[in-house]
């Protein structure tokens, strides 16, 4: 393909890039440079482009993963790390006394609570718990896994329901 066909096949197409821009960034002027520096990547890279694809799906993903690479970009330059010691902690009185006391009523409360629950829940419920997924327990059980998936959702449900009376 000629360049004079791909710029003239990316004219036709590049209209539909705006809407997708705005929806990306929800904001104009970013939109407006996500949108333009797409256009850029997508002439630099024209000999990428294979001819009888879907032009549109190209420039939408050119689009997406600029904008996915900006985000990442601006999270990490957000990123503030504290390599400054934190000496001062070391002597610091510590004034605060943990209440075990009451900590070990809530978790009475909520093994009480638990084991009050129906059988078919409280299976899959503890299952989960231990840290099995969703599939190992429906394997084990020889349940469906939405079923499985159900009745650790209720079981849940019931154990709000029970813990937020205490």
């Amino acid at each position: 393909m000629s360049t004079i066909e791909f710029n003239e096949m990316l004219i036709e197409n590049a209209e539909f890039l705006k809407p997708f821009a705005i929806n990306l960034t929800r904001d104009n002027e970013a939109a407006k440079d996500l949108y333009q520096e797409t256009l850029y990547k997508a002439l630099a890279n024209h000999e990428k482009y294979n001819v009888g694809t879907n032009i549109k799906a190209w420039l939408f993903t050119i689009m997406r993963n600029i904008f996915i690479n900006n985000y990442r970009r601006k999270a990490k330059q957000n990123t503030i790390f504290d390599n400054t010691p934190n000496d001062f902690l070391l002597n610091n009185n510590q004034t605060m006394v943990a209440n075990t006391a009451e900590s070990g009523l809530n978790i009475k409360a909520v093994n009480k609570a638990i084991h009050e629950l129906p059988q078919i829940f409280k299976t899959p419920f503890l299952l989960y718990f231990d840290g099995y997924k969703y599939h190992e327990i429906a394997e084990a059980l020889n349940e469906p896994l939405g079923t499985i998936k159900s009745r650790i959702h209720f079981a849940r449900k019931l154990l709000k329901e029970q813990i937020s009376r205490y």
